[in-house]
C-alpha cells in the first residue's frame, strides 16, 4: 500500500446542588486516578525490536518479534471486545443519525453511513469509566460505563474504519472509595497489559497489514501514549503503518516551540488534515472558564517533565481559530460520569427537545475552538457562539469543575471534525 506523508516542521452557568455534588465526587474520583493513570514512564514495556529505515509498500504485512503468531487468550474471545467487525452486540454498529439543529431552528436528520469496505482500521481505548469495586475492572462491560463511552468517542468513526475497541482492567472510579491494590500489585500496569495483549492480537491477526488509527481519552489516552512509545515510535514495521494518533484529554510533551521529540522521537504533533502518521492531542476548556492554577492538564512538561503540552486541534491543525463539529447524544443513560453533566438539550425551549427523534444532535457554526497558550497553559479554547435572540440553546453540555474544565466532552465536541480529519489521513495513506 502506498501512501504519502507531509513533512513535519519545527515550527455563568447555573447548576443544581444535586448535580454539583455529583460532579464533585466525580472529580474527586477522577483526580485520583490522574496521578495513576498518567503517561509517565514505567516498567510495562512492549517486546518489540528497535528497528531503523522504512518499510516498502511489499512488506506492509511484515510484523516485528513478538507480534508474528501471537494469540492472546483473553483477546481471542470476542466478548473482550466492545467493537470488532463481525462479532454479535458490536457497540459501533448502533444508531448513530444525527438531527442537525440549526440558528433558525430548523432540523434535518443527518443519517449516519457506515463504510462498508474501508481501507483502514481505528483502535481505540477508552477512559476512565468503571464503578468496579477494586482498583482494576473486570472484563464485563456496563451500558452506563464502557458501553455508553464507546458510543460517544469512536463508534462515528465507522464511516471511515474498522474499529477494534477491547474490554480492559483499566483502574476504575472506586479509588475514591480508598480501594488499594494487594502488596506487589501494579494497577496502571495490569491495564496497559491488557491494552498491549489486545493491541498486538490485532495486530497479528486481524489487521492483515492495513494502516491504522490509534484513539483514547484520558486514561486510554495515557495508555496509548506508553503503547507508541514502548511499540510504535521506535518500530518502523508499525510506525509506517500509523495513521494517525488521537491522544485525547491527555498530553503528548514536545519541546517548546517543536512538534516532536518530548514524548515520542519520532511521531510529531499534527500540522495538517491529510498528514499521515502524526498525532492530534488536546485538552478542552470554555474561553470563559479557562485552566485554573491547580487544573489537571496542559501544565508544561505534563506527561513528560519537560517541554510543553502540545495542542493539535483537529479543526485546523495548521493553527488558529475553527468551528467545530460536535455531537451529542440527547440521553446520556443514568448513573454513568456522562449522565448528569453531558446530556444535549438542543433548544432554548426545553418542550422542543421532544421533535428531535434521533438520539444524537450536532449544532452547525456554534462552537468555535482555538489551541492556545495562555497562563502557562496549552489547551484547546471553546468559544460557544450563542444567540439568545434565537430558538436554539445558548450553551453546550460537558462541565464538571474548573480543574477539569470540559474533559467529558473532549471527544463530542469536535467528533465530526475527528471524523472528517480521519477520512483524509486515509486518503492520503492508501495514495
Amino acid at each position: 500500500m502506498g501512501r504519502s506523508r507531509a513533512a513535519s516542521t519545527t515550527g455563568s452557568r447555573t447548576r443544581s446542588p444535586g448535580a454539583l455534588r455529583t460532579a464533585t465526587v466525580a472529580a474527586a474520583a477522577l483526580a485520583l486516578l490522574l496521578a495513576a493513570c498518567s503517561s509517565g514512564d514505567d516498567d510495562s514495556g512492549g517486546d518489540g525490536d528497535e528497528a531503523s529505515g522504512d518499510t516498502s509498500a511489499a512488506e506492509a504485512s511484515e510484523l516485528p518479534d513478538g507480534y508474528d503468531g501471537y494469540t492472546s487468550e483473553t483477546y481471542a474471545d470476542d466478548a473482550h471486545w466492545l467493537c470488532k467487525p463481525g462479532i454479535a452486540d458490536n457497540v459501533c454498529d448502533e444508531d448513530l443519525d444525527a438531527t442537525v439543529v440549526n440558528a433558525d431552528g430548523s432540523t434535518e436528520v443527518e443519517p449516519h453511513e457506515a463504510a462498508a469496505d474501508p481501507a483502514i482500521d481505528c483502535f481505540y481505548v477508552y477512559p476512565t469509566t468503571s464503578q468496579d469495586p477494586g482498583v482494576n475492572s473486570d472484563l464485563e462491560p456496563q451500558e452506563n460505563q464502557e458501553i455508553v463511552t464507546v458510543r460517544n468517542q469512536v463508534a462515528r468513526l465507522t464511516s471511515d474504519c474498522r474499529v477494534f475497541a477491547p474490554v480492559y482492567r483499566q483502574v476504575t472510579l472506586n479509588v475514591i472509595g480508598g480501594a488499594e491494590p494487594e502488596a506487589g500489585v501494579n494497577p496502571r500496569e495490569i491495564a496497559y497489559d491488557d491494552v498491549l495483549d489486545a493491541f498486538k492480537d490485532y495486530v497479528a491477526n486481524d489487521s492483515d497489514g492495513r494502516g491504522f488509527v490509534l484513539i483514547g481519552h484520558s486514561q486510554g489516552a495515557g495508555l496509548l501514549t506508553e503503547l507508541i512509545r514502548q511499540e510504535v515510535d521506535d518500530e518502523p514495521l508499525l510506525r509506517d503503518r500509523l495513521v494517525g494518533a488521537y491522544i485525547l484529554g491527555s498530553s503528548v510533551t514536545v519541546p517548546d516551540g517543536e512538534v516532536v521529540g518530548g514524548s515520542f522521537e519520532n511521531v510529531p504533533l499534527c500540522e495538517a488534515t491529510d498528514q499521515v502518521g502524526c498525532a492530534v492531542t488536546y485538552m478542552s476548556f470554555r474561553s470563559t472558564d479557562p485552566p485554573p492554577e491547580n487544573t489537571f492538564f496542559g501544565r508544561p512538561g505534563d506527561g513528560d517533565g519537560e517541554g510543553v503540552s502540545g495542542c493539535v486541534n483537529p479543526a485546523a491543525p495548521e493553527g488558529g481559530s475553527a468551528v467545530l463539529h460536535p455531537y451529542f447524544s440527547i440521553d446520556q443513560p443514568p448513573g454513568s460520569l456522562l449522565g448528569g453533566t453531558a446530556s444535549a438539550q438542543p433548544f432554548a425551549d426545553e418542550a422542543r427537545t421532544g421533535e428531535v427523534t434521533t438520539p444524537w444532535v450536532t449544532y452547525p457554526d456554534f462552537v468555535e475552538g482555538e489551541c492556545v497558550q495562555e497562563g502557562g497553559f496549552s489547551y484547546l479554547k471553546l468559544t460557544v457562539d450563542a444567540d439568545p435572540d434565537d430558538p436554539r440553546t445558548d450553551d453546550i453540555p460537558g462541565d464538571l469543575t474548573p480543574e477539569w474544565g470540559m474533559h467529558l466532552v473532549d471527544a463530542n465536541v469536535a467528533m465530526g471534525d475527528i471524523v472528517s480529519m480521519v477520512h483524509e489521513q486515509a486518503e492520503a495513506y492508501g495514495a
